[in-house]
This record gives structure tokens, C-alpha cells and sequence, in this order.
């Protein structure tokens, strides 16, 4: 069964302090729909269904961009916001 394409995650903006320790600029790649190391396992949570979307070609309509999609952690006191991209 395919996996989808892979999905490059990179932290596009940030409050606060990130309790896993994210940064402005940080990256990660999901491959076969797995959790990446170093990536906040709650972070990934909220990810993960955007990423499947974009990995077997779908999209979302408030996106500029249909190979891309903004995610906001769901720490809503120090939320960093992610952007995943299908590569």
C-alpha cells in the first residue's frame, strides 16, 4: 500500500515558549506517515491529519497554496504554527 509523498514540517512563527523546545525555522519530514524524532508528539497529533490529506494529493480550499497547509500546535498559551508542504 503507498504511503503518500512525504511532508516537509518547518515552524513558521511562534509565542512563548515552546515547552518542547521549537524554533522559528525548525524542520522535520514525515515519511510513511510516521512521527518524526525530536517533533512534539502533541504537535504531531494535531498535524497528522493535514498531513495525510496533502500526502495522497489532496488540499484544503482556504490555502493559497494546494501542496501547503498552516497548523497551529495546540498549545494555546505558547502556540507555534507549522507549515506543511508535500514534497
Amino acid at each position: 500500500m503507498s504511503e503518500g509523498s512525504n511532508i516537509l514540517v518547518r515552524v513558521v512563527a511562534q509565542k512563548g515558549a515552546c515547552y518542547a523546545g521549537h524554533k522559528l525555522g525548525d524542520e522535520w519530514v514525515i515519511r510513511d506517515g510516521k512521527t518524526p524524532a525530536g517533533l512534539c508528539l502533541y504537535a504531531f497529533d494535531v498535524l497528522f491529519p493535514f498531513s495525510r490529506v496533502l500526502a495522497f494529493g489532496g488540499s484544503f480550499p482556504w490555502e493559497s497554496d494546494p501542496a501547503t497547509s498552516r497548523v497551529a500546535c495546540p498549545d494555546a498559551d505558547n502556540p507555534v504554527v507549522f507549515e506543511l508542504r508535500r514534497i
